[in-house]
């Protein structure tokens, strides 16, 4: 089982430092990113996602937080993707036996996703129509809230764009969006960003994403965030990683054998 968790601060290195030491030994990957005031956690297992919740508990104030990046809690979003042998019931008993424990032991309200909605949805209608799936009927006073989901794995990814204003951007993101690349369109300092999730690699990987993207504007660079699958990586031409910030050792395959 994986779990991609994603954490609403990427400029505190002392604090991701210790962030990361409490999970060390269930720890594949960690992506930080100033701008968005993000890092993303790869972790292994059940027990690693709730032992990070528990310590950024203790570090983190949503109060403090700004970035350009949407969240709705310092331990934003809690996702389980089941790999290999794993089944998908597996990974659904495995959010929601996170949200129970985050609901009891943290106090912290869980949007629940997958089957019964997308992340999306919930950045859309959470405290409006959406009420937490468990925990109070309000954001703890300095957690927020978690999104916790269920998801086949994805790949996140961000295509940087220079002289091309936010509006541009965002026309751009909404015009290379599709059932299997979602994207936002951001500012990141002297830089715009289409940031995308390609939620279906089998259909929609890297190069098609930024293929897409430079058919309306030029690129400065691209961005892995995380992990990607062997297989999608394999599925595109070697002689194109290096341009897409691809890599052998950026697998989630490679990680796992060199642990």
């Amino acid at each position: 089982m994986e779990c991609v968790v994603n954490v609403s601060e990427g400029r505190d290195a002392d604090l991701l430092a210790a962030l990361s030491h409490c999970v060390e030994e269930s720890l594949l990957d960690v992506h930080s990113d100033p701008d968005h005031n993000r890092s993303v956690f790869t972790l292994i297992g059940e027990d690693a996602p709730r032992t990070l919740a528990s310590r950024a508990m203790q570090l983190m104030n949503i109060n403090d937080h700004s970035g350009v990046h949407p969240r709705l809690g310092i331990i934003d979003v809690v996702p389980f993707v089941p790999l290999f042998e794993t089944q998908w019931t597996d990974a659904v008993r495995a959010r929601n036996d996170f949200a129970q424990w985050a609901a009891k032991e943290l106090e912290v309200p869980c949007f629940l996703y997958g089957d019964e909605r997308t992340l999306p949805e919930i950045r859309r209608t959470a405290w409006q129509e959406l009420v937490p799936d468990t925990g109070p009927a309000h954001p703890h006073h300095t957690a927020g809230a978690m999104c916790v989901g269920v998801r086949q794995p994805l790949i996140a990814y961000n295509v940087w764009l220079k002289d091309v204003d936010l509006a541009t951007t965002k026309t751009i993101a909404s015009q290379v969006r599709t059932a299997s690349i979602r994207t936002l369109g951001l500012q990141v300092g002297e830089f715009t960003q289409v940031s995308i999730n390609l939620v279906d690699p089998a259909v929609s990987n890297p190069a098609d994403a930024v293929d897409a993207v430079r058919q309306h504007a030029q690129i400065h660079h691209c961005e892995l965030v995380g992990l990607l699958p062997r297989d999608v990586l394999r599925s595109i031409p070697a002689d194109r990683w290096e341009e897409l910030d691809l890599a052998e050792d950026r697998t989630i395959e490679w990680r796992l054998e060199n642990r």
